[in-house]
């Protein structure tokens, strides 16, 4: 099984998509501007789409991969997220001003999608995928997600500022490759604060969380486009300077579209 990145982006710019992940080849995780980069055959092998929050550059996307697909789908898209995503998409997005309300169309007993709550601390099986979901710390109702492999997880924390929560669970599982955001630069601090995500400070205090001796590749995903190249160099200066569990380093790398992770 495959993890295939089809954007990692904070923003759009020129070959910058914001975030969606396809697991296997019928689930998606959030549903941002990288889909559109899907060709149709493979948007229509999608059956699940996990989200992690009600966001634009989350769930973009998501009207419009479905209404190219909608003429030849024979069972509703499963759209699982946290009652407060699914609240936000039915009050602001499938609201027949915004988008027609796929949840009753073409009709309320045969829709084109279906919505389903899940829960923190949930474990989804999903066509033979284990996927369960974490918690985050956002400005909105939000989650991250856990995929389950041979190897490990694959663990994406969503948007998420300090997460305490997030780190006792992460240090109880084997953990393959773990994805986290780190949105604004040092200088942005104080936005990124308010509008809870991270920044290069923040990551590092976040991840003195976890437990010393363990060591796996950390991915840096949802840079600004305007900003990548400064959180890229602040986030090298202090995994250069600071010691990491048994005077290892932090295995810290950067998440680009297109990159592929074997579960």
């Amino acid at each position: 099984m495959k993890v295939r990145v089809l954007g990692c982006s904070g923003a759009i710019a020129k070959d910058c998509r914001t975030t969606s992940f396809l697991v296997g080849d019928d689930v998606l995780v959030d549903a941002g501007t990288g889909v559109g980069d899907l060709t149709l055959d493979e948007m229509r092998r999608i059956r699940h789409v996990l989200l992690t929050h009600s966001h634009l550059d989350h769930i973009a996307a998501l009207p419009l991969m479905i209404d190219a697909v909608a003429s030849q789908l024979t069972a509703p898209i499963r759209i699982s997220a946290l009652p407060g995503t699914i609240a936000a998409l039915q009050a602001h997005i499938f609201n027949n001003v915004i988008w027609p309300d796929f949840s009753r169309i073409p009709s309320p007993h045969s829709p084109f999608i279906s919505f389903h709550e899940i829960q923190v601390g949930q474990l989804l099986e999903l066509n033979g995928k284990t996927i369960e979901v974490l918690p985050a710390v956002h400005t909105v109702p939000a989650c991250g997600y856990a995929v389950s492999g041979a190897d490990g997880a694959w663990v994406f924390t969503g948007d998420t500022e300090r997460n305490p929560a997030f780190w006792r669970r992460l240090n109880q599982m084997d953990v393959a490759a773990l994805v986290i955001e780190t949105a604004f630069s040092n200088r942005e601090q104080d936005l990124a604060h308010r509008s809870l995500h991270l920044s290069p400070l923040a990551l590092a205090e976040e991840l003195d969380c976890i437990d010393k001796g363990r060591l796996f590749p950390i991915y840096i995903t949802h840079t600004k486009p305007a900003e990548t190249e400064l959180i890229m160099a602040e986030i090298q200066k202090f995994d250069q300077t600071q010691p990491f569990g048994l005077n290892v380093t932090h295995d810290i790398r950067w998440l680009r579209a297109g990159q592929e992770f074997e579960l």
